[in-house]
């Protein structure tokens, strides 16, 4: 479906949330953290929380557009970027635990498709003026660590003991590697919005090659840390559509 607003963004994602549920397909899991997130930002421009709450609308718009893109293309076996079709791939089966589900989508969506669409958006002008609202959106993913743990440790109730433990330690580290992904993808968009056309295509189909490196890493880690997972998946709680549901409970402030 064509997007105009966030609004079109956030019914396309509710969409493959339903259609996940239906299915008991995984892949949705990513779809209710990016959900959250467009919420939050519509909510930040609704409030002027960025500078150039029009430019973000449509960077949300050009930056889902690569995710939904992506998406079906996989399911309906077209093709599609390097990067993505790992992180579906390692994902479309129920073997990774939700964190990895998780972390396959987002390493996908910012380390390739964030630089592009804050190229494509900032063509024709300085991409330096969008920096303060691109570093704005770390604060509202930092926002969204609280709720995303608690939908974890209903899914995994060990989890919950070591948030109690960790206090909010287990939050920073997530914090940390979502903020150094963000850094690099607008390292990433700098770079991009310098080249011209031929030499972009390169500079995306290199970052893709390296984006899908990750993703392998973070679905198969090697065989000590495969079977800690395994071990948590065993003891994770619920069927696809159950965890769909603990991800998408808003967490209850303390």
């Amino acid at each position: 479906m064509p997007l105009h607003t966030i609004d079109d963004v956030i019914a396309a994602l509710a969409t493959i949330i339903w259609d996940s549920e239906q299915r008991h397909d995984p892949l949705g899991y990513f779809a209710v953290l990016y959900q959250k997130v467009t919420i939050k930002v519509k909510e930040g421009i609704a409030n002027n929380f960025f500078d150039d709450g029009p430019r973000m609308e449509q960077l949300d718009i050009v930056f889902a557009e690569r995710y939904l893109a992506a998406y079906f293309a996989y399911q309906q076996g077209q093709p599609l970027s390097y990067c993505w079709k790992k992180a579906f791939d390692l994902g479309s089966v129920d073997e990774p635990i939700v964190l990895q589900h998780l972390l396959l989508g987002i390493n996908a969506h910012i380390n390739l498709d964030l630089g592009i669409a804050a190229a494509e958006v900032c063509a024709g002008e300085d991409i330096r003026g969008l920096k303060n609202d691109f570093i704005k959106i770390n604060e509202i993913l930092a926002s969204l660590v609280d709720e995303v743990m608690c939908g974890l440790s209903g899914i995994w109730p060990f989890y919950g003991l070591i948030l109690e433990r960790a206090g909010k330690f287990d939050n920073l580290l997530v914090d940390l590697v979502m903020r150094a992904a963000r850094i690099s993808a607008w390292k990433f968009a700098k770079k991009l919005a310098k080249k011209p056309a031929r030499e972009k295509t390169k500079l995306i189909a290199r970052r893709d090659r390296q984006t899908a490196r990750k993703a392998k890493f973070i679905g198969r880690p090697g065989t000590i840390t495969s079977m800690m997972l395994r071990r948590i998946r065993q003891e994770e709680r619920g069927s696809v559509s159950e965890k769909l549901f603990e991800l998408s409970v808003p967490a209850v402030a303390s």
